[in-house]
């Protein structure tokens, strides 16, 4: 592999502002690559190499390389729309679907120099942390290729963790930022609720809903978030000057109180919240009451399942999968009394959330972001979790789903293996700390991250 490849994104975008190589030779080391790696791991599923040429080749006449992601390869998420390359969501119903329009976030990507590569594999619709569907068939975790990569940015993932790309982009509403990250040894980062909403348009009153960046490493994250959220809050000047472990104090529970969670994992997360405290932090066991946060998410989930899809016709409905059209009757089944009940439990769970980090002086808190370890592909979804049934196909994922209900920033950072398996550690920090946490994830980074540790078949073993 290319010694160029291991390079961060930051490392390298140095070398393009300094013209030690240019956006052209960057792109041929990345899409030679990406030819002999992503057949293994099926990650890229849409390519548009040649005109990624044509772009790059144009940053290098125009020499405008002063832009924060210029000369930066990077494939998008199969869920948001690219003018003019193919967008299939997963979805037979979209095979050919190539939109007239970018979304949002593709439009400031490339504004700030970004090379457009293709689009990274989604579950159908975005729905379930596993990559699978009837266009392109699985993602393959590349630490172990029999076993899934987490969704629903799997794809992008992978991209990340086979050093195909340094930067991602990825979304999330029960955790699809936050699993595959954790299920492939990358960052992914749920910012602050609506901070990166999944459109500009409309009303967001309802929504859980984020976007957000994926990399390796939490200043590639920070990277990319300032281009995604150009008006996101900045540093608190409270925070001004955290440049060391010692001033943090952590709150950390191994399953947020009332979660079940595999024994290695809770172990992880006790083993985590050692080494925070022998390199400095103040740490302490305790997490916020979310048992509303399940009513809400379900509900919430429910609704919005409802508007996106209710309005398809009998013949597209017979082309969704069993979970989307699980989570469509549910939405259909919520009355407005029962959604007014829900958004009055929401906005009281983000008061004592708010109310938890506030009245304790907690920085962060620390936990489990999966419940289980990456399992095999053809297990659609765990169906019990340390000796618990999992009712639905979103319950075995609900240290990241109770999360989103709170309204705060999540960030998951890669911290080990079990088993060779790679584990990730949320940490998150309260509304509107997005900046915050990015900074106390670098501190923690510096101590804990296995980041670094590329997948054994890329190593020739």
């Amino acid at each position: 592999m290319n010694d160029v490849l291991r390079q961060s994104a930051c490392e390298l975008r140095k070398l393009l502002s300094s013209k030690e190589i240019s956006a052209v030779e960057l792109l041929r080391v990345h899409l030679e690559h990406i030819e002999q790696v992503n057949p293994t791991v099926n990650a890229i599923v849409t390519e548009c190499f040649e005109q990624a040429l044509e772009n790059a080749a144009s940053l290098d006449e125009s020499g405008d390389l002063g832009k924060p992601l210029a000369g930066l390869p990077i494939a998008h998420k199969d869920l948001v729309s690219t003018k003019g390359i193919l967008t299939t969501q997963g979805s037979p119903l979209y095979k050919d679907h190539i939109p007239a329009h970018n979304d949002y976030i593709i439009d400031r990507m490339q504004a700030a120099g970004a090379i457009t590569i293709g689009k990274t594999n989604v579950p159908e619709f975005g729905a379930g942390s596993h990559t699978f569907n009837r266009v392109f068939g699985p993602s393959h975790n590349p630490y172990d290729l029999g076993r899934t990569c987490g969704g629903s940015s799997g794809g992008a993932a992978v991209s990340l963790a086979t050093r195909m790309t340094a930067l991602a982009d990825g979304s999330d509403l029960g955790g699809s930022l936050r699993n595959p990250a954790a299920f492939c040894n990358v960052i992914g980062f749920r910012p602050t609720n609506n901070v990166l909403p999944p459109t500009l348009e409309g009303d967001h009153a309802l929504n859980l809903a984020s976007l957000g960046p994926m990399a390796r490493w939490v200043a590639d994250v920070e990277l990319l978030f300032h281009v995604l959220a150009p008006n996101a809050p900045t540093l608190a000047e409270k925070h001004a000057n955290l440049n060391s472990m010692d001033s943090l104090r952590i709150a950390f529970s191994e399953n947020f109180g009332h979660l079940p969670v595999v024994p290695e994992i809770k172990q992880a997360v006790r083993d985590f919240a050692t080494l925070l405290a022998a390199n400095g932090a103040t740490v302490v066991e305790a997490t916020p009451d979310l048992s509303k946060s399940r009513e809400i998410f379900h509900t919430v989930r429910g609704l919005s399942f409802r508007r996106r899809y209710d309005a398809l016709s009998p013949a597209e409905k017979v082309e969704l999968k069993p979970t989307i059209l699980w989570n469509i009757a549910k939405g259909q089944s919520i009355d407005d009394a029962q959604m007014r009940h829900v958004q009055d439990m929401r906005k009281q769970l983000v008061a004592e959330v708010d109310s938890f980090f506030t009245a304790n002086d907690y920085d962060l808190l620390v936990g489990p972001t999966t419940q289980v370890l990456p399992f095999p592909i053809p297990v659609e979804w765990p169906r019990e979790v340390d000796g618990v049934p999992m009712d639905t196909y979103i319950d075995w994922m609900e240290s990241c789903s109770l999360i989103t209900t709170t309204e705060c920033p999540a960030l998951s950072l890669p911290c080990g293996f079990i088993d060779g398996l790679p584990v990730g550690m949320q940490l998150i920090a309260r509304r509107h700390d997005d900046m915050f946490l990015l900074r106390a994830a670098r501190l923690i980074e510096a101590v804990a991250s296995s980041a670094d540790v590329l997948p054994s078949f890329l190593c020739g073993d």
